[in-house]
């Protein structure tokens, strides 16, 4: 994979098709563990710009209320659909209201779909964050579910479940 741009990975090279038209999944599941790591950095260096780059404009995050929510009827759209404008703003404004203590994260599994369009990966995560005025610590703790789409020739975001405990 080469960089086209920061935070941008050119797939050429990598979306190469098999004599039956099957994206090659060696290449597909490097493609995905690069947008998890390029997330991961993205939050350890606070680097809103990077950190956007992973999201499909269709991209949605479904928020558990609780680590134990596992019935999705306890679930919220926190966010929204995304909006680069809006969730830079909130993203800003969380890495300068907050401390990064630690950011632990492993990908646990990733599948790609028959078609090689889609995707999705497992994620284990503890991060850890300390409000700067107060102290207060919030904690995300659990297994998370990232889902793809390849769009064109790079893949991006499109929804995330968030940390659940299992």
């Amino acid at each position: 994979m080469s960089r086209t741009a920061p935070g941008q990975v050119s797939l050429r090279g990598c979306v190469q098709k098999h004599r039956d038209g099957r994206i090659r999944r060696v290449e597909a599941e490097a493609a995905i563990q690069e947008i998890i790591d390029r997330e991961t950095q993205a939050w350890n260096s606070k680097d809103v710009s990077l950190l956007l780059s992973v999201f499909h404009p269709d991209m949605v995050w479904a928020w558990p209320a609780t680590y134990t929510s596992n019935d999705p009827v306890d679930w919220r759209l926190v966010l929204g659909k995304f909006d680069a404008e809006r969730w830079g703003a909130l993203y800003e404004q969380l890495f300068r209201a907050r401390t990064l203590v630690h950011n632990h994260r492993e990908t646990v599994r990733i599948e790609i779909s028959e078609q090689g369009d889609g995707a999705f990966a497992v994620v284990d995560i503890d991060t850890l964050w300390r409000e700067n005025a107060t102290g207060f610590e919030d904690h995300w703790l659990g297994r998370t579910c990232k889902l793809y789409a390849l769009v064109g020739s790079e893949w991006k975001m499109t929804a995330q479940v968030g940390a659940l405990q299992y």
